[in-house]
Order: C-alpha cells, then structure tokens, then sequence
C-alpha cells in the first residue's frame, strides 16, 4: 500500500509537493476482496480491543505480483516486506486510507495500473494511463525493465524542477518531487 501512503501525505500536505508519480498503487479494495460490512463492523470493534491480534490468515500474494519466477524468489530476501499476519489495527487502517483515498481522488493527479476508478475520477488533465497487458502488481513487470524505466522517465517534467530526486537503481525506482518551499535539500 506504498501508493496510498504517498498519495496520504500528498493530501495532507499537498503544498509540499509539486507532483507524484505512482506506478501500480494499491489505494482501493474491490468488493470482492472485502470482507461483508458485518465482518467489518465486527473486524473495527475487535481492533480497539485486541489492535495486535494476528487474526487473518497469512497468504502469499507473489505469484499474484511477480510472473518471472526470477523475479518472485528474489522478493522473499526482501528485508522491507512484511512477511506475517496483518494485525487487527493495521487492517483496519488500511482499509480507512483507501476510503479516504476514494473520497478525496478528485484533489489527486494520478497514474493508476491496478484500478481504472482512480484514472477515471482524478479530474486534472495532467494524467497518463499507462496498462501493460499482463502486467502484474509489481512495478517492473509487463515488459522490460528499460522499457518501464523509459515510461517513467517520460512521465517526469522537463525540464525538471530543482527540487526532484530520483533514485533509479534496477529494480528501484523513485521519484521525489518537492516544492521549493519544502525544507528538504
């Protein structure tokens, strides 16, 4: 959910930011993978009494995410994933940041991949919708490596503003656009 925790700090601060670029951002739940209002409802109470509780079962979503077998086994050394049950309050928080995602997306310059609803209601004009046909979850899968780099570089400004980082480092890619008023160097 490092889409939605982006597209969180952009909307809370958005002055801080001239821009943002998100490949594959998961920042809505289907109705499908919901769970009923009722299991919900039940879910958030248990939340505040037992916020730690390890409740949901742990499933393994990379073959969802990665085609290339290469790819797959190299994502279990990941240091950064979790890789554990999602507690009680850490569910329930992820699913409060995509309904306040959803409420909010006509403030949100976007490039969506995983869901179309996010492209379709950004309302600037200044947005790219960009599907790689059996494309995947994970942000270098759809095609080569450099032909996705080249899509993202060609998403950026130009010429760029002073203010941008960007950190492209086989499989990473970052971009960091910050407003001149940011303190950030």
């Amino acid at each position: 959910m490092g889409g939605a925790i982006a597209l969180k700090m952009h909307l809370k601060e958005p002055q801080a930011w001239d821009g943002l670029i998100l490949v594959a951002p998961m920042c809505k739940f289907t109705e499908d993978v919901k769970p009923p209002q009722l299991v919900l409802n039940a879910l958030i109470l248990m939340s505040t009494l037992l916020p730690e509780a390890k409740l949901f079962p742990k499933k393994d979503m990379r073959p969802l995410f990665y085609r290339d077998p290469n790819k797959r086994k190299l994502s279990y050394f990941d240091v950064i994933s979790y890789d554990d049950q999602t507690r009680l309050k850490t569910a329930v928080e992820l699913l409060n940041a995509a309904s306040d995602i959803e409420m909010q997306i006509n403030k949100i310059v976007i490039d969506p991949t995983v869901s179309k609803f996010l492209y379709d209601q950004a309302t600037s004009q200044d947005k790219t919708l960009k599907l790689y046909p059996g494309g995947y979850h994970c942000i270098l899968e759809g095609d080569t490596d450099e032909n996705i780099f080249t899509a993202l570089l060609g998403l950026m400004p130009t010429p760029l503003p002073s203010k941008v980082r960007v950190y492209l480092q086989n499989p990473v890619f970052i971009i960091v656009f910050q407003n001149s008023q940011n303190l950030c160097n």
